[in-house]
């Protein structure tokens, strides 16, 4: 944060949702738009480029239906912003599966507009409890000697006794599982989020 202020970064396709955002947040002393994007392309380039703290994705860009999964997944493993999915869609499981595969530190449904700028604020600050049930979701979706993996990928706990052979299989499983492909992506993505016991 520059002199206090969050940086936020718009992806939305709709420019009347866009413009309300933006006029929403510019009301806020802590908060700043740095820019809005379009697109997958324009997301990901302005992600790295501006550096946000904050990016507020549209679930559904107009290329694809849900296609901002894949954005913010992008995003995400190329950049250390946190994400908050916008959504329409209000089916808890719908919402919390694209979370999930897009490691998102959170959501707000757009009919709940005047949340989002109290949802972009503890974002940045901290972690949320919705960043930890997320977090928890994801982590449910590996085994437990996966989860062993993971934690000692992460650095968090000692070699496991497993034999090289299922330790490399375990590591394919918990990235294919993950929708990763590659260690570097998945120390990227879990060296921002929170450990769950800290949660």
């Amino acid at each position: 944060m520059e002199n206090g202020r969050i940086r936020v970064l718009i992806v939305e396709d709709d420019d009347d949702f866009a413009y309300l955002i933006r006029d929403q947040l510019s009301r806020q002393d802590d908060m700043e738009v740095v820019g809005r994007a379009y697109d997958r392309r324009s997301a990901l380039s302005l992600a790295q480029s501006l550096s946000p703290q904050v990016v507020l994705m549209d679930l559904s860009l107009s290329t694809a239906q849900m296609d901002g999964v894949e954005t913010a997944r992008d995003i995400r493993i190329a950049t250390d912003a946190k994400v908050v999915i916008l959504t329409v869609y209000e089916d808890p499981k719908v919402v919390l599966d694209a979370s999930c595969r897009s490691f998102a530190s959170g959501y707000v449904f757009k009919s709940q507009f005047a949340l989002i700028p109290e949802t972009v604020r503890t974002t940045a600050r901290g972690t949320t409890p919705q960043e930890c049930m997320i977090l928890s979701l994801v982590l449910d979706r590996l085994s437990p000697a996966e989860r062993a993996v993971l934690d000692y990928i992460l650095g968090r706990t000692p070699e496991p006794v497993s034999s090289p052979k299922t330790m490399a299989n375990q590591k394919t499983s918990i990235l294919r599982k993950l929708g990763l492909h590659s260690q570097r992506e998945l120390l990227h993505i879990f060296r921002a989020l929170p450990a769950l016991q800290n949660c």
